[in-house]
């Protein structure tokens, strides 16, 4: 596995014109792998935006190192960087405790009567957005932990992360009623409890919309 990021190039509106939807990110990540298009065997590629420090970064996991001009296509000069991840990912151990961040697609299926198929709503409340991840981490293979003056959980805000963003992207320029996708970010501290499944956490994503910059969540060891 391959980790990459490049900054994007937010001050030459010439260039990055195009970036105005998701599926324009989509389509830049899909042209950084010349070879896999080649091929016809297109591989799942996890990605997110994130801004620091004033900057606009793309970042990017994929099975293969991508093609570093096709990704600088809309980047910075020179801030492309692509590093193995394996040696990090073989490194997570049961227990550790590690800061983390995620973008993601937080939705529930409701039943539809007389229908096969549930439909698929995005949670709009803060407190249903945390309980989705909350629902989840224990399958994902880590817990979420509580604040160090929570004695018990008795809701989500004991716990020891929050949501740092929240917005409506737009899916496609060409959508005739402007489908947009619930997109929110989270951060905190989170326990490993099952290494060999955290892994493939990290390496699968989590939830929905993963073409579309959903699932990917890096961490940082504690």
């Amino acid at each position: 596995m391959y980790l990459s990021r490049v900054e994007i190039d937010v001050n030459n509106r010439r260039k990055t014109k195009d970036l105005t939807h998701l599926g324009a990110y989509h389509n830049w990540i899909e042209q950084s792998f010349p070879e896999e298009i080649a091929a016809n065997e297109r591989q799942r590629h996890l990605w997110r935006i994130d801004q620091l420090n004033g900057k606009k970064y793309l970042l990017l996991l994929s099975q293969e190192a991508p093609d570093t001009e096709a990704l600088a296509r809309y980047g910075v000069g020179g801030s492309v960087q692509t590093k193995s991840y394996d040696q990090f990912l073989n490194g997570i151990n049961d227990g550790e405790l590690m800061r983390f961040r995620l973008t993601a697609n937080p939705v529930h299926a409701v039943p539809q009567p007389g229908k096969n198929q549930p439909k698929i709503y995005p949670h709009i409340k803060v407190d249903q957005q945390k309980g989705w991840l909350i629902k989840r981490a224990d399958k994902l293979g880590f817990e979420l932990i509580k604040k160090q003056q929570s004695e018990t959980i008795e809701d989500v805000n004991d716990l020891a992360f929050d949501i740092v963003s929240r917005d409506w992207p737009r899916l496609a320029r060409k959508q005739s009623r402007g489908a947009k996708l619930s997109r929110v970010s989270f951060e905190g501290m989170l326990r490993v409890t099952d290494a060999v499944t955290f892994r493939q956490t990290l390496v699968n994503g989590i939830g929905k919309e993963k073409a579309f910059g959903m699932g990917l969540m890096t961490v940082i060891p504690v």
